[in-house]
């Protein structure tokens, strides 16, 4: 049961699902309608990737990568892109009329959204991540771990709500301006376009390509972890990592490369 979990929040679907979320939704409404689209899409899966690979085969310096360096670049491009929809709503957030599934019982119908996307069950996987860095750290008493992943867990929970709610409060705003979106890529691409032109394209493209970069990165090497832990380290991390890597590039869908995910 564990193998399947991290397989199907890894390479079996989280990881390409990365890798083409950031293409369609920051990358391709920029090319417009050209005919090479399955092109891009290939030459940017490779790069990911390859920066997927590069900082997945250092997993000492984590810390470094995702919370010094690709993380406040996702957050600064984020806050841009809310301040600048936030400043000139488009319509009340009182004046927006829910859509029918949301009318009367909103709480169950948007728990189930948020399963869907498995960021729940991702987060066990995150959770070695955590862990290994921790103990990277130096810090060996198994009380003093669990104290530092639940603090690190409350701050991360309260900082995704934040932007989960901020989120949900620029997309309601923009319903003054668009009608309802056939998901929240489209409805992104709408507003980045709408409140900073072609910039807000590229402010876009670079907010979703570090989220899901980091996201990759971060299931990676938990896949990675786990993998060699369950084969007693006769398959190496490194080995796990590649492997992983690659096989998630295989599966981009290149013969659809428009469909939103």
């Amino acid at each position: 049961r564990q193998c399947l979990l991290y397989l199907t929040i890894g390479p079996l679907f989280a990881i390409p699902r990365c890798a083409t979320v950031s293409f369609t939704t920051g990358v391709a409404p920029m090319l417009g309608d050209s005919g090479a689209e399955w092109l891009y899409l290939l030459i940017f899966s490779a790069v990911f990737f390859a920066f997927v690979l590069f900082f997945s085969l250092r997993p000492g310096k984590i810390t470094v990568w995702i919370g010094k360096i690709i993380n406040p670049l996702f957050l600064f491009f984020f806050a841009v892109l809310m301040l600048a929809a936030l400043l000139a709503p488009g319509a009340a957030v009182s004046a927006v009329e829910p859509v029918e599934a949301y009318r009367s019982d909103a709480f169950f119908p948007a728990l189930i959204e948020g399963y869907g996307t498995i960021d729940a069950i991702a987060g066990l996987a995150f959770g070695i991540v955590v862990i290994d860095v921790i103990r990277r750290m130096g810090v060996d008493n198994d009380d003093a771990i669990a104290e530092d992943v639940l603090s690190s867990g409350l701050l991360a929970g309260a900082l995704m709500a934040l932007i989960y709610v901020l989120s949900i409060l620029v997309g309601a705003q923009s319903r003054g301006i668009f009608e309802l979106s056939e998901n929240g890529g489209i409805a992104l691409t709408q507003i980045a376009g709408h409140y900073l032109g072609g910039v807000g394209q590229f402010i876009l493209a670079f907010t979703i390509t570090f989220a899901c970069l980091k996201t990759s990165i971060g299931l990676v090497t938990a896949c990675a972890e786990t993998f060699s832990k369950m084969t007693n380290g006769k398959i190496s991390y490194r080995s796990w990592a590649i492997l992983f890597t690659v096989f998630s590039l295989s599966l981009i869908h290149i013969s659809e490369p428009t469909r939103r995910t």
